[in-house]
């Protein structure tokens, strides 16, 4: 088993991933740009504190494996690079796992900066949300060289249900496009049901029953229709994380010729919903729009 594995970015996702790699067996180091954050989890593990680091270029000279976790493509370039950053003090022979949802241009950048460095490089944004990564039962999308991915398998296998190589550097984050393009559709098509069946003075909850037995079913449906009904929407992934990852698509669409028109229109709806003060309410808030609770 790799002996050193440093996660840097402990927000939602990456508290609880670095809580699998460590309960894998791995030696798990942490930075967090709140120190408290990486306070709180060492304390939670009842580990050492030489395995919280203050800096990043401490927490990466030893280990194995790097995986990030961060909000953007201006956060993880604020801590890949410089002569305190991540490429300038990991082993050559090491590897770095980019769980952040990004641009495939960062994707590509990162990859050739790597290559640079005799440094393994893995875009793998992920899916499942909070639940997903607190129970270890994430999807991750991969892009990069087939014989780095097979020396990261244990590490991804700690805190996912399914990842895959989908093709070269670029490619996890382009399939990640893909699935909020497809999460964004489904949300908003559920919305508009939900909007219509209350119009209509029908039972909402009885009708999701019946239907989420039928073609109509999704898993935005089975976990959040009940939710949605009760005007609750504090699952997780934010509304202002998921304009950034549409318009991360919208760009990327631009660029490949690719046409987006139902994307489009519900990122605009989303802008709807952050203007009414619901940045931080979770996607499924697309209904508000419709039915203010």
């Amino acid at each position: 088993m790799i002996q050193q594995v440093t996660f840097l970015g402990l927000g939602v996702m990456g508290y609880p991933m670095a809580r699998h790699l460590h309960n894998a067996g791995f030696e798990t180091h942490v930075f967090n740009r709140t120190m408290q954050k990486s306070q709180d989890w060492v304390n939670s593990q009842n580990i050492i504190s030489s395995r919280l680091h203050e800096q990043v270029a401490s927490a990466v000279k030893q280990a194995n494996i790097v995986c990030m976790c961060l909000g953007n493509d201006n956060d993880v370039r604020s801590v890949v690079y410089g002569d305190s950053g991540v490429l300038a003090n990991m082993p050559a022979g090491s590897v770095l796992i980019d769980h952040t949802t990004g641009s495939q241009m960062l994707a590509l950048e990162l990859y050739a900066a790597c290559q640079e460095k005799g440094i393994g490089f893995i875009d793998a944004p992920v899916s499942g949300g909070q639940a997903g990564a607190e129970n270890g039962q994430l999807t991750i999308m991969c892009g990069g060289d087939v014989d780095t991915y097979h020396k990261v398998d244990e590490v991804l296998n700690a805190y996912s249900r399914h990842h895959q190589l989908l093709g070269s550097a670029g490619s996890g984050q382009l399939a990640k496009m893909m699935n909020q393009i497809c999460i964004a559709g489904i949300v908003q098509g559920l919305s508009e049901a939900i909007h219509f069946g209350e119009h209509a003075g029908l039972d909402i909850q009885s009708v999701i029953d019946v239907i989420s037995k039928g073609a109509a079913q999704s898993w935005q449906m089975d976990n959040r229709a009940a939710t949605m009904i009760n005007g609750e929407y504090d699952f997780g992934f934010a509304v202002d994380w998921m304009r950034k990852d549409l318009g991360i698509a919208l760009d990327a669409a631009r660029q490949n010729g690719a046409t987006l028109p139902l994307i489009a229109l519900v990122d605009q709806f989303y802008a709807d919903v952050q203007k009414a003060g619901g940045g931080r309410l979770d996607t499924s808030s697309l209904l508000t729009r419709f039915s203010p609770k």
